[in-house]
């Protein structure tokens, strides 16, 4: 592939997350993160607390990509055929029924926005696992394919009530999982309380270009990126020695404070996860404009890629919010770089 188209990306790619830097003020580390998920064909969880512009992130991101775009709303009361159809009474008084939000555009399904998404029952995630894992439903005896889709989802970190965790198996299906939390800088919460256009939340999603990122040459493009940035020996080895560390982190003597480190795993980062892992590194070596894979692309989505795919024991589990960030932090720190 000629270095022009891989350059002729690049730059669109730059254009695409500046824009996305213009509607949310202060989440370039978040934008960036979602801008090589996009680009590695990877779903995306984003978690934060309430009005940090995670929704208006989700909706901003899928107006560049153009294409179909659905959105559902996480509720106890969903259920896993509304995704599929709606049934209703037309005016004649007859039943209907319509195809629901991840058919009605068919193969032209470039994001599915799923809001709120642990507000839904565990029966939801499972249908929701299916879509992200195969890109493909059957319904009505029939095969659906969505081979341009990507799975946004964000959920509230603050409210608990009536919520359902994520699986591990459904968790493991998103590329990347985004903490959302705005620079602590007053010049940002200043111009995001006093200048008018981030008032108007529809306005200001429309400031970003529509199809910016073509969907459909975008899926076809990406496979290259993971064919033109190449890894060399000592990088493949430094990977597995991260995954074999988040399986045994005292055989790299990694510590942390007020944590028995013999007690903490039950399980490490799988073959899944590394190959993402290398997945989301070479996109963001191809931003970076290198065509080599270095330690410092591993490290750079190391956190989003992995915290949420490591596993501890339970009394651990329920301290994830911090020990998730802590481990991976840590296992960057003891593991040599080549």
């Amino acid at each position: 592939m000629s270095e022009k188209v891989l350059e002729e990306w690049r730059s669109s790619a730059l254009v695409y997350e500046h824009e996305l830097n213009k509607v949310v003020l202060g989440l370039a580390p978040a934008i960036r993160s979602l801008v090589i998920a996009i680009f590695a064909r990877g779903h995306v969880l984003l978690e934060g607390n309430v009005g940090v512009g995670k929704t208006t992130l989700l909706r901003a991101a899928a107006r560049g990509l153009g294409g179909g775009y659905q959105r559902i709303e996480g509720t106890i009361d969903l259920m896993p055929q509304d995704l599929i159809y709606h049934t209703y009474i037309d005016r004649d008084g007859k039943p209907r029924v319509d195809p629901g939000p991840i058919l009605s555009q068919g193969e032209e399904l470039s994001v599915f926005f799923f809001n709120e998404i642990n507000r839904a029952r565990p029966q939801v995630h499972s249908l929701l696992l299916r879509v992200m894992a195969e890109r493909s439903i059957t319904a009505f005896n029939k095969e659906y394919e969505f081979p341009h889709l990507l799975v946004f989802a964000d959920r509230n970190a603050v409210e608990k009530e009536e919520t359902f965790e994520l699986p591990g198996a459904a968790r493991d299906r998103f590329l990347m999982e985004l903490e959302i939390a705005p620079d602590d800088d007053s010049d940002v919460h200043k111009a995001l309380t006093f200048e008018s256009r981030f008032h108007d939340t529809d306005s200001l999603i429309e400031s970003v270009t529509s199809g910016k990122l073509d969907f459909k040459a975008l899926t076809a493009f990406a496979p290259l990126i993971q064919n033109a940035v190449k890894a060399g020996e000592a990088v493949q080895d430094f990977v597995e020695h991260l995954r074999r560390a988040t399986h045994r982190p005292q055989d790299y003597g990694i510590q942390l404070a007020d944590v028995e480190m013999d007690e903490l795993m039950v399980a490490g980062m799988g073959p899944r996860g590394t190959s993402m892992l290398v997945r989301a590194a070479k996109v963001s070596a191809w931003l970076d404009g290198r065509r080599d894979l270095m330690p410092e692309d591993i490290a750079a989505v190391f956190h989003q890629v992995v915290a949420h795919r490591v596993f501890f024991t339970p009394i651990y589990e329920l301290q994830r919010g911090w020990l998730a960030r802590a481990y991976t932090q840590a296992i960057l720190n003891s593991v040599p770089t080549p």
